[in-house]
């Protein structure tokens, strides 16, 4: 109830606000700095504001309904050019002019907003990594998906191909935090077989902040952070829109998304629809059967931007139908059909979600950044009947409040507030976890200083989680879940320090604490987990993970160099994880058949674990239109407590990419790529569950190119992976021999074979 009042509060005072103050417009050029020759094409934005706009013939750009007050970071990009970054005062009457310098090379200089203060990368001693909307599209099958391609350090667990499930640096399931529209993403992420829902094609951006970050984002941030971002909202007076489809050949998979953007006096508007289908992609063996999916999106935003700030009001559904293979040891996998149908067991996942995200600025120079969001996550098993078997019900209501303070001699402080209420209940036949309430909350305290070329932050934060398990019988009143009443407290601090020795040349370091609370999976399952074909026993005395990690970073660009390498380590006490201990079994009843089965069974327990290694990127430019990517990384994953390494853990990667960009008359944009990527064979495993992991080698290339009909242009792009056909799995598939059945060891299904996607991708609107 005091959500509800507090949300009929808030639109109240957005509806009075709208009309309380003026708005003013900003104007500004863009030139090269050298010839002072104006740019035409630049993209200004001001991710605070939601905002972008691009330059004219005359290098000229304009924001109007701009708040005429507040200091505001500003990005300035331009093909070919140095990118720029400045913090801007509204309130000064100063005329703006950015001057560009050319360069050949890709800067490191991007926005970065998923951290307590919005900064340029190189004053941000966070490590992160920016994935652009152009990088999202392609012949990725979901976001994550398409992240683990472009970004050192991150990976992901895989189930067949349309679920992906986040890993950065070592740490996946619920110690990475996804956010979108502000929200932590509240999926039911702790199970195995359960990917991220998001629309990938929705994405302005995504920022991949890796290290621990529970000083912003409390409990469950301990491995890093994925910052979906939206796209900018059109200047006043424009409409934005965009069309894009591609299909591909292995798996039959076509993607289609449309959406309209406006932007008239203020009041800011978005639409989008995606649709994706795919039937069972193929390996080297053969199709694996019923490993098809297909998944509807629809998004939308209404809202204001106006003197005061902006408030908008974000709403999305999702989703996904994905089928699966229920097979035992010795039955067939593959077969050759490629028949769309989606056949029994299968997966129904809906997810929706309302969130409503504010900032308001105030005359002393303070602002209120304020995200409210409510999630209802249904998860729904058929296993023969349209009637589902497990149907799993989350709701989740979030809060997130930040306050920034006026500048004071330098310091630049923040305060802020979360909390959430999750709310499940089981509404099938079979039942894993019990029905649970979960209530968080937290609040922390940033400082940040800049003097000269040096960026110190320092931050502690507060954390209470309370977990509340319901115990339940079946109907001749044996217990099926005992229940559970935990509550857990933490106090979390963080250090950061970088140093910008030149235009080229720059070192960020960090050192800090974070916590994760167990999740109800762990601490009150009971019952056979099909996905992972285990019984899986939780327990109600666990206790949090701590986890203490320190990073380095050093990063270089100029002429024809750009790179960066950095180092990390996190020791993780009280380490959470399942484990089958002296082979033990649980034999079960099937209620409708009668028949008996047994399945290992996995406990929770709890150990110390030590994370470390190394990640980075080196891009070479001989000339201006060829360059060489590469980027690797590595982590070493070690259970201390029993001197064995810890499971699902990435084996070491090298990407390799030779790019050309050519200047052709006609063409916008060329490029042609060739790549390799080298996956390194993984021998540290946990024996008890897990077989090593041969290493492999991929092929993969691609061409693309925007062509112009009179002023409407066409971006057209053929990419290919795995052009040999490579029989492989992969060290993280769980589909891979041994992570089923440690009875049948050569149980397994091959990773995607040959691919080919041919895409379009058409923008459109007004520019007014």
């Amino acid at each position: 109830m005091k959500l509800k009042l507090l949300y009929c509060f808030l639109f109240v005072f957005i509806q009075f606000s709208a009309f309380a103050a003026d708005i003013i417009d900003i104007k500004g050029k863009v030139v090269d700095a050298k010839t002072n020759e104006p740019l035409i094409g630049a993209t200004v934005s001001i991710p605070d504001l939601h905002l972008a706009a691009s330059t004219n013939v005359n290098g000229e750009f304009t924001f109007k309904s701009v708040p005429p007050r507040g200091r505001f970071v500003v990005q300035v990009q331009y093909l070919s050019y140095k990118s720029l970054t400045q913090t801007v005062d509204l309130s000064s009457n100063a005329p703006l002019v950015f001057a560009l310098q050319p360069s050949i090379i890709e800067s490191h200089e991007v926005v970065i907003t998923g951290t307590p203060i919005t900064a340029g990368s190189r004053y941000n001693s966070t490590s992160a990594s920016v994935v652009t909307k152009e990088q999202l599209q392609g012949s990725s099958t979901n976001l994550i998906d398409a992240l683990a391609k472009q970004v050192p350090g991150f990976s992901q667990i895989t189930t067949s191909q349309a679920i992906s499930k986040p890993v950065i640096r070592g740490l996946s399931y619920n110690r990475v935090v996804t956010l979108n529209d502000g929200v932590k993403q509240q999926g039911q992420q702790w199970g195995d077989e359960h990917g991220i829902e998001m629309d990938q094609f929705s994405a302005g951006r995504v920022e991949v902040l890796r290290g621990a970050a529970s000083l912003q984002y409390g409990s469950d941030a301990l491995g890093g952070v994925i910052n979906v971002i939206d796209p900018p909202t059109p200047v006043q007076g424009n409409i934005q829109g965009e069309f894009l489809t591609n299909y591909s050949t292995n798996n039959g998979l076509t993607n289609t998304s449309v959406m309209l953007s406006g932007n008239q006096d203020g009041f800011v508007w978005r639409g989008r629809g995606s649709y994706q289908n795919a039937y069972s992609y193929n390996t080297p063996a053969g199709r694996y059967i019923n490993s098809g999916f297909n998944q509807t999106n629809v998004s939308g935003m209404l809202g204001v931007n106006k003197s005061w700030g902006y408030s908008h009001l974000n709403f999305s559904y999702f989703k996904n139908n994905i089928g699966f293979y229920d097979a035992e040891p010795g039955d067939p996998l593959y077969y050759n059909s490629t028949d769309r149908t989606i056949d029994y067991p299968r997966q129904d996942i809906r997810h929706y979600k309302i969130a409503l995200n504010n900032n308001f600025l105030f005359g002393n120079s303070s602002s209120l950044k304020l995200d409210l969001g409510y999630q209802k996550n249904q998860r729904r098993e058929l296993e023969e009947t349209p009637v589902p078997n497990l149907f799993f019900n989350l709701d989740t209501y979030s809060l997130d409040a930040k306050y920034y303070l006026p500048e004071s001699n330098g310091w630049h402080p923040v305060v802020g507030l979360s909390s959430s209420l999750g709310h499940s209940v089981n509404l099938g036949e079979e039942l894993l976890i019990p029905a649970y309430d979960e209530f968080s909350t937290g609040a922390f305290i940033y400082l940040k200083k800049m003097w000269g070329q040096n960026t110190f932050s320092a931050g502690a934060r507060f954390d209470y989680v309370k977990n509340k398990g319901k115990a339940q019988n079946d109907d001749e009143g044996n217990p099926i879940f005992q229940g559970f009443d935990n509550n857990f407290s933490n106090v979390s601090g963080a250090l950061g320090y970088t140093y910008v020795f030149n235009d080229n040349f720059n070192f960020k370091a960090n050192a800090g604490s974070a916590f994760r609370a167990p999740n109800p999976a762990e601490l009150g399952s009971n019952g056979v987990h099909e996905g992972t074909t285990r019984y899986e026993i939780g327990d109600a005395d666990l206790s949090p993970e701590r986890s203490y990690q320190a990073d380095a970073t050093l990063e270089y660009g100029s002429g024809m160099i750009t790179g960066s390498i950095g180092v990390y380590e996190n020791y993780i006490h009280n380490f959470i994880y399942a484990s089958n201990n002296n082979n033990e079994q649980t034999t079960v009843e099937d209620e409708e058949t009668g028949e008996l089965r047994s399945f290992d069974t996995y406990r929770y327990g709890q150990v110390n674990a030590n994370l470390y290694g190394f990640e980075g990127n080196l891009t070479l430019h001989p000339v201006s239109f060829i360059h060489l990517e590469n980027t690797f990384s590595y982590t070493h994953a070690q259970n201390t407590t029993f001197d064995r390494p810890l499971a699902l853990i990435p084996a070491g990667v090298l990407h390799n990419t030779l790019r050309f960009e050519p200047k052709i008359k006609g063409l916008n944009d060329f490029y042609f790529y060739a790549g390799i990527d080298n996956y390194f064979k993984q021998n540290r495993v946990d024996e008890t569950f897990e077989t090593p992991a041969q290493g492999y080698t991929l092929l993969n290339a691609g061409v693309g190119a925007t062509f112009n009909i009179g002023k409407q242009p066409f971006k057209l792009y053929v990419s290919g992976t795995n052009l040999t056909n490579k029989a492989y799995y992969d060290a993280l598939s769980r589909l891979r021999p041994g992570r089923y059945s440690q009875e049948d060891p050569n149980y397994g299904v091959y990773n995607m074979g040959r691919n080919i996607t041919f895409g379009v991708y058409i923008p459109f609107g007004t520019s007014k």
